[in-house]
C-alpha cells in the first residue's frame, strides 16, 4: 500500500474516532445532562406547589363554578402511577411547548382538568430530559394513575392502550373520536413518542376515572395499598 493510501486512510480513522467521540458526548448530553436540568426544574416546581396548596384560598359558594386558570409553564398537579414499582412522581405543568415539557410532563391547554367532565391529555417526554414516560409502554389494562391537584386525588383506571400516528389528534378530543360529541365520561389520556428514541408515532394509554376523593381525606387506596 502506497504513502499515501495509508495517510487517507489514517485521516479516515481520526475523523471516523472524532465522530464517534462527539456522537457519544451528544447522547450523554441528551440522556443525563437534560434529565439533571429537569430535576431541577421539579424540585423548583414542587416547592412552589407545596407553597400554593399551603395557602388557603376562597372557595365559591356552593352551586357555583370553580373558575380554574393556569397560566403556561406552571405546575398545577402531580402524577403518581403506582401500578409502575418505583415510579416517582412527577409534576404536571400547563402547556406541551418544547420549553414546558423540558420541566416535566405537560398538560394540554384545553383539555378537561384532572376530575372534570371529559378528556384531561398529559403528554411527556420517554427518553430524554428525565424521561417521565419511559416505562409507559408497561402499563395495560386495570392499571391505575392518580393525579394529585389542590382540589382533591383523582384516580384513573387504563382501559386500553395504543400506538397512532404523530397527526392522530382525535384521541385528544373531550370524546376521542368524536369532536362533535359532547362528553358522558371522566377519561385521561397519557401521550408519548413511540417507539423509544423516535418521534415516528406517539403510544397511547386511555383510562377512566374510577374514583375521587378530597386532599383532606389523604391519599387514596391506590397509593397507600389499603383496601
Amino acid at each position: 500500500m502506497s504513502e499515501t493510501a495509508r495517510t487517507a486512510l489514517r485521516g479516515i480513522g481520526q475523523t471516523l474516532m472524532t465522530l464517534g467521540v462527539v456522537i457519544l458526548l451528544f447522547c450523554a448530553y441528551e440522556l443525563w445532562v437534560t434529565g439533571l436540568v429537569t430535576a431541577r426544574e421539579q424540585d423548583r416546581l414542587r416547592d412552589d406547589l407545596t407553597a400554593t396548596w399551603a395557602d388557603p384560598k376562597p372557595r365559591p359558594a356552593p352551586g357555583e363554578p370553580e373558575l380554574v386558570s393556569l397560566d403556561l409553564g406552571q405546575g398545577f398537579a402531580v402524577l403518581h402511577v403506582p401500578s409502575l414499582e418505583g415510579y416517582d412522581p412527577w409534576v404536571v405543568v400547563e402547556g406541551t411547548s418544547v420549553d414546558d415539557l423540558k420541566n416535566g410532563p405537560g398538560h394540554i391547554p384545553g383539555t378537561a382538568l384532572p376530575g372534570d367532565l371529559g378528556n384531561v391529555v398529559i403528554s411527556g417526554h420517554r427518553t430524554t430530559y428525565g424521561a417521565p414516560f419511559a416505562r409507559f409502554g408497561d402499563l395495560v389494562e386495570g392499571h391505575v394513575v392518580v393525579l394529585e391537584t389542590e382540589k382533591g386525588w383523582f384516580t384513573y383506571t387504563v382501559r386500553t392502550t395504543s400506538i397512532v400516528a404523530p397527526t392522530a389528534v382525535e384521541v385528544t378530543f373531550a370524546v376521542p373520536g368524536d369532536p362533535k360529541a359532547k362528553p358522558t365520561e371522566r377519561l385521561l389520556t397519557l401521550t408519548t413518542c413511540h417507539p423509544k428514541y423516535s418521534a415516528k408515532q406517539r403510544l397511547i394509554v386511555q383510562a377512566e376515572l374510577t374514583a375521587a376523593s378530597s386532599r383532606a381525606d389523604g391519599p387514596p387506596a391506590a397509593l397507600t395499598g389499603e383496601g
